[in-house]
């Protein structure tokens, strides 16, 4: 019998799908059993959070391993960038919670975003690592 070493992500996706879980089976407790007051309203935001970052880890570690030169992303650059589409997606139900979300301001955050993403992504591979 081969022992195949387990896969570098097998800890990462273990802990999406406990987010995952815990933030949609929470969003629909709270939606369907509180008021929106400003209590439940945190308690939205907070859950809304676990839920985005545990679906999108899973999609960003498939465009990672389908378009990207090197398959193996670390897990610290995918976390970033689910936490990066969370950001951007509770800042988007804050501002259409205050009827003060547009178009051009929703376009205008994601490039913002996408710009600080790639301009991590350029520090990181401007930096020297030594190798092993």
């Amino acid at each position: 019998m081969i022992d195949r070493p387990s896969s570098p992500y097998r800890s990462l996706m273990i802990s999406a799908a406990i987010l995952a879980s815990l933030g949609w089976l929470g969003l629909m407790l709270l939606l369907s059993s509180t008021l929106p007051t400003v209590g439940p309203r945190w308690l939205f935001f907070f859950l809304l959070a676990f839920a985005l970052t545990g679906s999108a880890l899973p999609f960003l570690w498939l465009l990672h391993r389908r378009f990207t030169a090197n398959r193996l992303a670390p897990s610290s650059i995918l976390l970033r960038q689910a936490l990066i589409f969370t950001l951007y997606c509770e800042i988007c139900t804050w501002l259409q919670i205050n009827r003060s979300l547009s178009l051009s301001m929703a376009v205008l955050l994601a490039l913002g975003l996408i710009s600080v993403e790639w301009f991590l992504n350029l520090l990181e591979r401007s930096s020297w690592k030594p190798r092993r």
